[in-house]
């Protein structure tokens, strides 16, 4: 059986009400006129009568109106609130509102005035009116849709690599994330696929490091992360896992120059490289699809790495991964220390 909804009484219903009240009718006789409970009309006549001038319509929904805004809870994000202002900030540094709920709740364990969702970011967001002010939020955002939009993975390209080792015989530490020092890595593609950059990630820190690359070749890539891996102290670079891209021919001698094992992925499984399909996701909103990679330098790549790995993880309970891989460089250099 469905229960009829209620519904508020209407202005043109008060203002019958103030008309029968005035020849002295019943309240049950204005129930009946009206096709409402005789409750309704009692509650509404004791609610919004004014002593002075009793029930007149318009005061009466005037009343009405004042009283349902008052019980009604502040906007958690309104625009002349601090909170509010926190926010946008946050959002003008790239944090997403993930990270931004997160990093409120760590900061501000006891103060539940401070927390705000991440749901309740997105939904002020979107509920802007059109205009400079949504436009510019929106491109705060990750990937900056305007509307919201479920997650699509792109077209995985892959070539064929002499000597692979198999991701299956890699050490089961690695799959645990618990031992620092294991990457993973790929080639983020400009326009065309004529400019590239190439990209690591340290599977327990998500520390990003992002070298930049003349061309998309095999000897771009080797001179490219050897730098960035021996930039590395040598117990922070275990391993690294790559998908089967062409790139990646020459990984025996990049294992040569570094010290780094590497395994390859089974083709069309980019969940193997997790850490890394996410990271690509997130560097985009620095630099989009369809742009000409070659145009940053090798400052511009470092200064976006800082910036992601300044970002709260809600992996890591809102830390940065610079914290936590400072965390695993003292302690690789006090292990270190011990054995010699």
């Amino acid at each position: 059986m469905n229960k009829s909804k209620y519904q508020q009484l209407q202005p043109e219903e008060r203002l019958t009400i103030a008309s029968m009240k005035q020849q002295g009718l019943s309240v049950r006789a204005m129930a009946r006129t009206l096709g409402r409970p005789a409750s309704t009309v009692s509650r509404e006549l004791v609610r919004n009568t004014c002593a002075v001038r009793g029930y007149a319509s318009v005061l009466a929904q005037t009343i009405s109106s004042a009283r349902r805004a008052a019980a009604r809870p502040p906007r958690k994000l309104d625009h002349q609130g601090a909170l509010s202002r926190i926010v946008l900030s946050l959002l003008s540094w790239k944090w997403s509102p993930q990270q931004i709920s997160g990093t409120l709740k760590r900061m501000y364990p006891n103060d539940p005035t401070q927390h705000v969702s991440h749901e309740t970011i997105y939904t002020a967001i979107y509920a802007q009116p059109r205009g400079e002010l949504r436009r510019q939020l929106i491109a705060c955002l990750r990937h900056g849709h305007s509307t919201r939009m479920s997650r699509k993975r792109g077209t995985d390209r892959r070539g064929q690599i002499p000597d692979m080792v198999s991701i299956h015989v890699r050490p089961p530490e690695v799959d645990d994330r618990v031992m620092p020092g294991h990457w993973e890595g790929d080639f983020i593609k400009g326009a065309g696929n004529q400019s590239s950059v190439g990209v690591l990630v340290e599977r327990t820190s998500r520390l990003v490091l992002l070298a930049k690359m003349e061309d998309a070749t095999a000897a771009s890539a080797l001179a490219g992360f050897t730098a960035k891996l021996n930039s590395i102290a040598a117990p922070l670079r275990q391993s690294l896992t790559y998908d089967q891209g062409k790139e990646m021919t020459r990984h025996q001698e990049l294992s040569a120059a570094t010290g780094v094992r590497v395994y390859f992925c089974d083709p069309h499984s980019p969940w193997q490289r997790g850490s890394c399909e996410n990271t690509n996701g997130l560097l985009r909103q620095y630099l989009p699809k369809g742009t000409d990679l070659s145009i940053y330098s090798q400052d511009e790549l470092d200064a976006i790495a800082d910036s992601l790995n300044s970002r709260p993880r809600a992996t890591h309970a809102f830390h940065s991964p610079f914290e936590v891989f400072e965390r695993m460089l003292k302690t690789a250099s006090i292990t270190s220390a011990s054995v010699h």
